[in-house]
């Protein structure tokens, strides 16, 4: 029987999402836990990789297991995990269901903090001369990105990326008075290796006056690279929905 589990981890002590041979990442420990638990091998398929630092609110996965999972499993399973990984449910889909292929849309947000916070120290980039940036000007370089669906300025190099389309639908600026945060958000059915902290990278230089919009533009419309581009920390990325036709009701 294949099972989906939602899951959310803070990855500030992970290499990422997907497995690795040295290294300790999200992807591993589960199936590290999951097998021990279960007393059987088990191979867990998650719904798109996460870069090392990256977090995730929301993050889907899927595994097989033949028959039933032990009583109160999920019980079980969240005490034998780290601290700063947990899942929220755990339930049956249909045999072909996929975590990552069958996921039609992806959000991400990109958490900004404009003030000293000691609480957000692993979960924001803290870049306090952001507040003299003009809202305008951010949401304008991010609005830009709306008008195209070809992203090879904001693909990391060396990626094995078959295409640079992807359908974005959603991109804004937010400024969060309560938690004085700049919040980025962007939701597109794909993402290219890096794109969203380019993308913000690029805001920010345009917010700055170090690349203007007409530059952007072009960079866009020749598919090249930026004069002048800029990935930012991951410690402020979160992924935080991923939604699929058999879950939405």
């Amino acid at each position: 029987m294949r099972y989906f589990l939602e899951l959310a981890y803070k990855g500030t002590h992970y290499f990422g999402w997907q497995i690795q041979p040295k290294d300790i990442t999200v992807q591993g420990v589960l199936e590290q836990t999951f097998s021990t638990i279960l007393r059987t091998p088990i191979a867990i398929t998650g719904c798109g990789r996460t870069d090392t630092g990256v977090h995730a609110s929301q993050y889907f996965a899927h595994f097989d297991f033949t028959g039933d999972l032990p009583q109160n499993f999920l019980y079980r399973i969240n005490k034998f995990l780290p601290k700063d990984i947990a899942i929220r449910r755990i339930f049956p889909v249909a045999a072909d269901a996929h975590a990552r292929f069958d996921a039609y849309l992806r959000s991400y947000e990109y958490h900004i903090a404009l003030e000293k916070n000691p609480f957000s120290l692993e979960t924001a980039y803290y870049l306090p001369y952001a507040k003299k940036m003009e809202m305008a000007q951010l949401q304008a370089a991010a609005s830009l990105l709306l008008e195209y669906d070809a992203f090879f300025p904001f693909c990391k190099t060396k990626s094995d990326a078959k295409t640079m389309l992807c359908d974005v639908q959603r991109v804004e600026w937010v400024f969060h008075e309560s938690t004085g945060k700049l919040v980025f958000h962007i939701s597109a059915n794909r993402f290219l290796r890096g794109m969203v902290r380019l993308i913000v990278g690029m805001c920010l230089n345009v917010g700055s006056g170090k690349l203007s919009l007409a530059e952007v533009r072009t960079a866009l419309e020749e598919q090249k690279r930026l004069p002048k581009d800029a990935s930012v920390v991951a410690t402020g990325l979160f992924l935080t929905e991923i939604r699929y036709s058999f879950l939405d009701n």
